[in-house]
């Protein structure tokens, strides 16, 4: 099957508005709504989540553009100005995932709600959204796998390639449903984001071995790398939680008094 889609979707006033970036914002309103839901099952207020997302998704673009210069620095010091052009791609997730965690563990010090159980929220919306987001690099033609004789592969320049996007975004999709059904049961603080950590760590390693286009860390491939690193996190977290056994954390219902105390705050 060949597929060929202008990468560009409209023109306002110029500036060209693609296929890509309204994939990966289409991820992620749906995985807010995702995770809205389970803040408000968990007696926090509405907009919780959007003081949540001012956060750490512009911290976790950054840091996912960061982690993939990095990686292509031999290209990118010698054209330092395509540094901030990300509409066209070279966003990756492992660098997203890692700043837009770090950024959710200060947040969530600051407003003193327990971290796993943040994660734990989250972790299903995250899978979503990357779920949805490949499809961008279906369009753009990237993050394809190498030549295959299989009937479900794709002609990108000629030649007949895994469609490892679609892999990784039917697992990523099996992995939310999975996760948003399990949440529901209220399982120990931090088994959710342990799963999480485990299956798409399984999941990223063996797609990333068909990829033609992977991030390499001498003769290793960086993504397989930190695949095993979320696995090895994953699993030690599941014992932690299954150790502790600790009860999810459900917000206290605010009294009149606390909610006028907010509402004069944000005045």
């Amino acid at each position: 099957m060949e597929f060929n889609f202008d990468p560009v979707a409209f023109s306002i006033f110029g500036i060209e508005i693609r296929w890509y970036a309204i994939i990966i914002i289409a991820g992620m309103l749906l995985g807010t709504y995702f995770a809205k839901k389970e803040f408000i099952r968990r007696g926090f207020d509405e907009d919780f989540i959007y003081d949540i997302l001012f956060v750490i998704i512009p911290i976790g673009i950054i840091g996912a553009r960061l982690w993939f210069v990095l990686f292509k620095w031999d290209f990118y010091s010698q054209n330092p100005i395509q540094i901030l052009n990300i509409r066209g791609g070279g966003l990756a997730i492992h660098g997203g995932i890692i700043f837009g965690t770090l950024a959710l563990y200060f947040y969530s010090k600051k407003h003193m709600v327990p971290f796993l159980d943040m994660t734990d929220i989250l972790t299903p919306s995250l899978a979503l959204a990357q779920g949805i987001g490949r499809w961008g690099n279906f369009i753009n033609q990237e993050a394809h796998g190498g030549p295959t004789d299989l009937p479900w592969g794709i002609i990108i320049d000629g030649v007949k390639v895994h469609p490892t996007f679609l892999y990784e975004s039917i697992g990523d999709i099996i992995i939310f449903l999975f996760l948003i059904n399990a949440i529901k049961r209220n399982p120990d603080k931090g088994k959710i984001s342990a799963a999480y950590l485990i299956s798409y760590g399984v999941l990223r390693y063996f797609v990333e071995g068909l990829r033609t286009d992977s991030l390499y860390w001498g003769p290793f491939r960086t993504a397989q790398l930190i695949s095993l690193a979320f696995i090895v996190l994953g699993v030690a977290l599941f014992f932690y939680a299954n150790k502790k056994n600790l009860p999810p954390y459900f917000r206290p219902k605010s009294t009149k008094k606390e909610k006028e105390a907010r509402i004069i705050k944000f005045q």
